[in-house]
């Protein structure tokens, strides 16, 4: 398998509790190369490249390094200590100055990275407070053990891998798994503001979950002006002072502003935009108007619908078959890597800014659960033109994915920012984010403005009325640059100004997609309703019927299943489904 390369995080893996060499070893030898980055009797960490601590206390009984090296034979007891592999990470004056059990969630919801920590009496594994970037584990024998990427565990799990049907569940209906779901039952990931605890003194494994920071300190509302907004945004740019930014710009809200702002800093700054496959190409249009009010230099990236196959399965397999997005911005993420800038990306601005997935039921819902329902009606896909789901499956797969929604947003209940934060939760860090983190990253750097603390705190402490039919949002674009804001926006013009050739519909798509949903129909066939069954029995031109919004996510979902069936054929059980 091909790896990607990991340069501004490293690729990491271990495991903490009652730890079998052999199993290690299996694990090493799994995934990218590594180095011993630590060692003890409670915990291992590799890395790909060096990672030193960002925190080491005293050692105990003098043996041992806050460090291990190839030259390691036995486990040591190394004293307490600190690790994060995030882009971001604490380090100097800005680490936690003492072991405290409870330390990990302050370094999580601040740097949004994962880390191992060991205070002395506990190893903690923890995510970062939304989870952006991905921890892997998978338990066995009194252990945990982790890793960057998903593929190397499968390496310690039975054959054939237990499906797990819960998350393709959410994965065909939401587009992404919620919980710690991933397509195997024994591999899990690691949610946002969550943790594995080992206590040593009783030999234990646990899951501490924690509020994050936007949860224990709810943000009232402070009456915050667009103008105070941007003056934060400033602020937080001064981080990427001195360094060349790519920002890519669209005709939506997101990345004007951020462009908006790169320049009026006097950044040295470019912006790409490429088309989302959306059949209008409306982005790249309004983005040249953008781009040349702004007198940034601009530059499009062209799709080859030869090689939406090729682009669909690499972006599937290079996610990890976690999501059906983004096959359309593998071309723009490979022209990413070769260009030696940052690449800006407007992350999470939508739901924090103007209240982006939560529909008008949402708002004026009475109850809990209607607020619950609403939200989920949003996330979800729509109905698409005929039934792609049997009767028995698509019951099934609506409670199942009800349940795990309502699970995986409890602790958003009653919260006055519950609706964008549900989204944040969900939408944005289990499925959006993967094009900056996995599709970008690791390979190259990119900043998340509006992920900032400062910045999300105070955007998300301006309440959702306010934000209601994103007037608040063209306010603060209004302070940032009103020529730019007054230019069209993707956001309002719901007319398209041209139709365009969908990449993803194209004959060499039909032909991909046809091929893996073939693979369905024979191999679950009870997932999918007859009337589906009756277009994939008529050949790939029958596709070409579903060219709606709905009809099209159904399709990239299912197809992402059958593409997983395919290249784990020889590893996986006969599917019996729950719904049989």
């Amino acid at each position: 398998m091909e790896w990607p390369a990991f340069n501004v995080r490293p690729y990491v893996c271990g495991g903490l509790g009652l730890l079998d060499e052999a199993a290690l070893s299996v694990l090493q030898a799994a995934g990218p190369r590594v180095r011993p980055a630590l060692r003890t009797r409670e915990a291992a960490l590799f890395s790909s490249s060096p990672l030193p601590p960002y925190r080491r206390g005293p050692e105990r009984g003098g043996a041992g390094q806050g460090h291990a090296d190839s030259r390691d034979t036995e486990p040591r007891d190394a004293g307490t200590w600190a690790f994060a592999w995030g882009e971001r990470r604490p380090a100097g004056k800005d680490a936690p100055a003492a072991p405290d059990p409870g330390a990990w969630i302050g370094v999580a919801e601040t740097y949004e990275t994962p880390g191992l920590i060991d205070d002395g009496e506990r190893v903690t594994l923890h995510a970062g407070g939304l989870g952006l970037v991905d921890v892997y584990y998978l338990r066995r024998d009194g252990a945990v053990y982790f890793s960057s990427l998903l593929e190397p565990l499968l390496a310690l799990a039975r054959t054939p891998y237990e499906i797990d049907w819960e998350a393709w569940a959410s994965i065909v209906q939401l587009t992404f798994p919620l919980r710690d779901d991933t397509p195997y039952a024994q591999v899990k990931r690691l949610a946002g503001a969550s943790a594995l605890v080992f206590d040593k003194r009783r030999g234990v494994l646990s899951t501490d979950r924690r509020l994050p920071r936007w949860l224990r300190e709810e943000p009232y509302e402070a009456g915050r002006s667009a103008g105070e907004i941007l003056e934060i945004l400033h602020e937080v740019y001064k981080e990427f002072d001195g360094r060349p930014l790519l920002v890519p710009v669209s005709g939506g809200y997101d990345s004007r502003l951020l462009c908006s702002v790169a320049v009026a800093r006097g950044a040295d700054v470019e912006s790409w935009t490429t088309s989302p496959d959306d059949g209008t190409d409306t982005d790249i249009a309004f983005a040249k108007a953008i781009t040349r009010e702004l007198g940034v230099r601009h530059r499009v990236i062209a799709q080859d619908p030869a090689a939406y196959p090729g682009d669909a399965l690499d972006v599937a397999r290079r996610l990890e078959f976690m999501t059906p997005h983004h096959a359309w911005y593998a071309p723009f993420a490979r022209e990413v890597h070769k260009a030696g800038r940052t690449l800006v990306d407007g992350l999470a601005g939508g739901p924090l800014l103007k209240n982006f997935m939560v529909s008008g039921a949402a708002l004026t819902a009475s109850t809990q659960a209607e607020r619950k329902a609403a939200l989920l009606g949003s996330l979800a896909l729509g109905a698409p033109s005929v039934p792609f789901l049997s009767e028995r499956a698509a019951e099934w797969i609506t409670s199942s994915v009800g349940a795990a929604f309502a699970e995986a947003t409890s602790m958003l209940n009653g919260h006055r920012a519950e609706l964008p934060l549900s989204v944040l939760h969900t939408r944005t860090a289990r499925g959006i984010a993967r094009s900056a983190v996995n599709l970008v990253g690791p390979e190259t750097s990119f900043a998340a403005p509006f992920m900032h603390p400062d910045f999300f705190d105070a955007a998300l402490s301006v309440g959702v009325a306010r934000k209601d039919g994103g007037k608040f949002y063209r306010e603060v674009l209004h302070a940032a640059d009103p020529r730019v804001a007054a230019l069209p926006s993707t956001n309002v013009v719901k007319q398209p100004l041209r139709r365009v050739p969908l990449r993803s519909a194209a004959a060499p798509a039909r032909a991909y997609g046809h091929t893996m949903l073939s693979r369905v129909a024979e191999a679950v066939p009870s997932l999918l309703s007859e009337q589906l069954h009756g277009v994939v029995a008529e050949g790939p031109d029958a596709l070409a019927r579903f060219n709606g919004w709905n009809d099209r996510f159904w399709v990239r979902s299912l197809v992402l299943f059958g593409a997983w069936l395919g290249d784990y054929a020889d590893r996986l059980p006969d599917p019996t489904p729950p719904w049989d």
